[in-house]
């Protein structure tokens, strides 16, 4: 029986896939944070990102809202030591209650956030989870996710096409590979970092002197606020963020190791 060939691309497909696996961690009994570095390009995308975002939407002016996200945003930095971070916090007028964080240090905040929020150390578990986020350097961990599910589909198409498989067979496997994918790595992936991303955000608010167990009221908020609204039907491995009760449930178990670092200001 001849040998199969099999591409060269393989080797090198597979070398990008483990070149793509630098994680960052950080374990919430002790705090530790071991971030790897987000490339430089996913940085630029940030930047510019942002950049468009603050010619393309509306830059709130209300005097309340600005101030109180830069001091809850100046606290918070003081205990977070990021090298060449370019931090910047920005109110968009959007009454959407959400934020976000890009790679660089970019932090959006929608001025419908402020319902929910309600006072500084609401707004501190927002940001600080937004801040984690852009520590723990998530933007590059889902660019490598979403890398390592679509090298892999090529993988599986490379050796089914030198097995002599058909298109119709190819083209199923591919789309039964990049959906297992989904499922399977990136929207676990993602609900993952999100916990996560609480869990050290609520760390960060009680090192700047913020109580840690607003951040549980908080999603407490979030929770009814989204019952009202209707939202929160779908099962959790179809979401990208984990369900609200779950969230408040890790935040709840986490909240004695958050504590042990808080100090009133």
């Amino acid at each position: 029986m001849p040998r199969r060939k099999f591409s060269p691309l393989i080797p090198s497909l597979a070398a990008l896939v483990l070149a793509s696996c630098a994680v960052s961690s950080f374990d919430p009994a002790t705090g530790e944070v071991r971030a790897s570095a987000p490339s430089s390009s996913l940085v630029a995308q940030g930047l510019q990102e942002f950049e468009k975002m603050k010619r393309q939407k509306r830059v709130s002016t209300n005097a309340t809202y600005n101030a109180q996200v830069q001091r809850v945003a100046d606290r918070l930095k003081s205990v977070i030591s990021i090298p060449n971070a370019r931090w910047e916090f920005v109110v968009f007028e959007d009454s959407t209650p959400n934020a976000f964080a890009l790679p660089g240090g970019k932090v959006g905040v929608h001025t419908g956030l402020f319902q929910i929020t309600r006072n500084d150390a609401g707004l501190a578990a927002v940001l600080g989870h937004e801040i984690a986020h852009v520590v723990l350097n998530h933007s590059q961990q889902r660019v490598n996710q979403a890398t390592g599910v679509a090298v892999g589909t090529i993988l599986l198409d490379t050796i089914l096409a030198s097995q002599g498989a058909d298109g119709t067979t190819r083209a199923v496997a591919a789309t039964g590979a990049a959906a297992a994918g989904t499922l399977g790595v990136v929207l676990p992936y993602s609900r993952k970092a999100e916990l996560e991303s609480d869990k050290l955000g609520a760390l960060y608010m009680a090192r700047a002197g913020y109580d840690p167990e607003e951040a549980v009221r908080l999603w407490e908020r979030f929770a009814e606020w989204r019952a009202q609204q209707g939202q929160g039907s779908s099962p959790e491995f179809l979401r990208t963020h984990p369900l609200d009760q779950t969230r408040i449930g890790a935040l709840r178990e986490f909240l004695p190791v958050a504590q042990r670092e808080y100090r009133p200001r």
